[in-house]
């Protein structure tokens, strides 16, 4: 099946640059995303659970970008038990060792050091939150594909942080995915976008409280593939 990608469409956000959402200090676990409102992780389980047809219990997944392991939690109490993690941060591994989901966590600073993760290993590869300007560039993206196994599914999101470097940002990422499919490294399962990916908590703190009439929400990516069969 082969999807639409989304182009430069969409609303953004022009006031602040945020970082992704395993980098907020103030998050334990990832308890607090719901007071961010932040629903890329409900987004991209929705998206990967419609269309995954194995066997949860069974699945390895790579966990990328994991941060403090709230993608491991939630996908947990999905029925997926097997969990491999990879971050930048010292301090989110740390975290996300304790909550007891991983069997294993690598340090790694994407898209300067390798993705360590054996070829064709994977049955889910996720990674939300992460890819943008100044955080997982583009080029991480084969890696991830090469992670997977053959058939297995590679979910990412995106979120809109700034209007000036996000949308040519987004319009390189989908023309590599593009590239990819024409390879034949993959077929786009699902690409979607909503425009209420996460919260705009920064934008609202820097203006009057009084002035806000409704919460303001930045928009944001979804995308599915599916590792080719060779």
């Amino acid at each position: 099946m082969k999807c639409e990608l989304l182009g430069q469409g969409g609303k953004g956000v022009t006031h602040w640059s945020a970082l992704p959402i395993h980098e907020f200090p103030a998050m334990t676990n990832g308890r607090d995303a719901p007071l961010f409102g932040y629903n890329a992780p409900t987004l991209a389980l929705n998206c990967l659970l419609s269309n995954f047809p194995g066997s949860r219990e069974a699945a390895l997944v790579l966990d990328v970008a994991c941060g403090t392991g709230l993608i491991a939690k939630l996908m947990s109490e999905l029925g997926f038990r097997h969990f491999v993690g990879v971050d930048g941060s010292k301090g989110m591994l740390e975290q996300a060792a304790e909550t007891g989901l991983y069997q294993d966590l690598r340090p790694a600073l994407l898209g300067t050091q390798p993705l360590p993760a054996q070829a064709d290993m994977f049955d889910v590869v996720i990674m939300v939150g992460a890819l943008g300007v100044g955080f997982v560039p583009v080029s991480v993206v084969r890696e991830l594909c090469q992670a997977t196994k053959p058939g297995g599914f590679v979910c990412m999101t995106r979120g809109d942080h700034r209007v000036e470097s996000t949308y040519q940002f987004k319009a390189d990422l989908e023309k590599e995915f593009q590239l990819m499919e024409e390879e034949g490294l993959w077929t786009c399962v699902e690409a979607k976008e909503t425009d209420k990916y996460m919260r705009n908590v920064y934008d609202i703190n820097m203006r009057d409280m009084r002035d806000v009439q409704e919460e303001e929400y930045i928009s944001g990516s979804v995308y599915l593939y599916r590792k080719s069969i060779k």
